[in-house]
């Protein structure tokens, strides 16, 4: 299985996110998963390639050239890939895996996990888009997607875009069993 993890490049947030990405680096080793990320060194990005590398798991890192010039690559990933723009870095990330999970983060984070609901919800990403909500940290979020759809802004059927989980090895079985996403459901884009 291969995850795509967005997650965030900061290092001055709270020391239990990183114990958190630390448990689920080493539950997705554990499980054979190969981690595609954003290829940053340092805050969960960092913590999560720490964690990967050292216990022999497989990671790929993906980060637009202005960033690598900025010497913010992880050092100890071998396997990278440059982009020339972040919306190229974005594709990429998504491209061919079997699953996105979230972890608390900033802007850059919430506008990859945003795009990514929103090519699902136009059937044009169709994997599962599991949200680890460490500390109840996206608890607005859910807030907010649950309002689009009281709301109509957005269809009922969109509820099944996205899954929370509160603990890091809740993710695989909730990527397990999330039903399948078709293309077509586009047709609830447009909420009628």
């Amino acid at each position: 299985m291969k995850i795509c993890v967005y997650c965030s490049s900061s290092a001055r947030i709270d020391q239990s996110y990183f114990e958190a990405t630390k448990k689920l680096a080493k539950h997705f080793v554990d499980n054979n998963v190969e981690v595609v990320f954003g290829g940053g060194a340092v805050g969960l990005m960092g913590q999560l390639a720490d964690t990967v590398l050292e216990h022999g798991g497989k990671i790929k890192g993906i980060m637009p050239k202005f960033m690598d010039e900025l010497e913010w690559g992880h050092p100890g990933v071998t396997d990278f890939e440059y982009t020339d723009t972040m919306h190229e870095r974005k594709a990429k990330l998504l491209a061919g895996v079997d699953a996105l999970v979230t972890l608390p983060g900033g802007s850059g984070t919430l506008d990859e996990l945003l795009e990514a609901i929103t090519l699902k919800r136009l059937g044009r990403f169709t994997k599962p888009i599991i949200i680890l909500n460490t500390n109840n940290y996206y608890a607005p979020l859910k807030q907010m997607l649950e309002s689009c759809v009281s709301e109509n802004f957005m269809h009922e059927k969109h509820l099944e875009i996205w899954k929370f989980v509160d603990q890091p090895e809740d993710i695989i079985a909730a990527i397990q069993n999330t039903e399948n996403w078709q293309p077509d459901f586009i047709k609830f884009a447009v909420n009628k």
